[in-house]
């Protein structure tokens, strides 16, 4: 009695973290900039430009908050681009990230998460209307390669739709994206295109131009 009342508890606890704060979408937009400029702080643990620069779109989720006790919750709020044939990337289209899962897990965590699409087919299950997306089940999902070096281990090799990257802060076990549903944000969205300030304009510029130099080869060392 006494453990089911502490899961009630934990879960209560969980749930009332999911929903303690939504972003506006520029801060949304301005977190998932920092998110990239943090992977690509640490090139030994970030995306490989070539399978950037080949994918046909990315999700980014800053600060997807996973809590619980044997019973977890997770959830946050994010954004989808796609890219064009022209190799260009679109407006931020605004989704929310939510699921359960049951196992041996316990304590907080707050993980920013990044999936990069390999398939349009994959993204118009998100985009389309009040679109819903369940990781692993909808759409397969592998961890994605880690460095600058690892594009030439991926050649031939990219089986998953989606791959999935990650950076955490806390402590957290039995984690697992599988199960987890992407889903749009139509209120956020449509927030978003009404909004023409210079603030919300610049924050977009700057994610697109991060997108950009991160599909971007490194320099050969001299």
């Amino acid at each position: 009695m006494k453990r089911m009342m502490f899961t009630v508890a934990m879960l209560g606890v969980s749930a009332a973290m999911i929903r303690a704060e939504h972003p506006t979408p520029v801060q949304t937009i301005e977190r998932a900039t920092e998110v990239l400029s943090q992977l690509d702080k640490i090139p030994a643990k970030g995306i490989p430009p070539k399978l950037l620069a080949e994918a046909k779109g990315i999700a980014i989720i800053p600060r997807v908050i996973k809590a619980g006790f044997i019973f977890g919750g997770r959830g946050g709020h994010g954004l989808v681009m796609t890219r064009n044939d022209k190799q260009e990337w679109s407006d931020p289209t605004f989704v929310d990230i939510g699921g359960a899962s049951v196992g041996f897990q316990a304590g907080v965590q707050s993980t920013d998460v990044v999936l990069v699409f390999y398939k349009k087919d994959t993204l118009k299950k998100i985009l389309a209307g009040n679109g819903k997306l369940t990781l692993g089940a909808d759409a397969a999902i592998a961890a994605g390669p880690l460095g600058r070096q690892a594009a030439a281990a991926t050649d031939g090799k990219l089986q998953a739709e989606i791959y999935s990257y990650s950076r955490s802060r806390g402590l957290f076990a039995g984690v697992s994206l599988d199960g987890a549903a992407l889903m749009s944000n139509n209120d956020d969205t449509a927030l978003f295109n009404r909004d023409k300030s210079k603030e919300t304009i610049q924050a977009v510029v700057n994610l697109k131009n991060k997108l950009v130099t991160l599909s971007e080869e490194p320099a050969p060392r001299r």
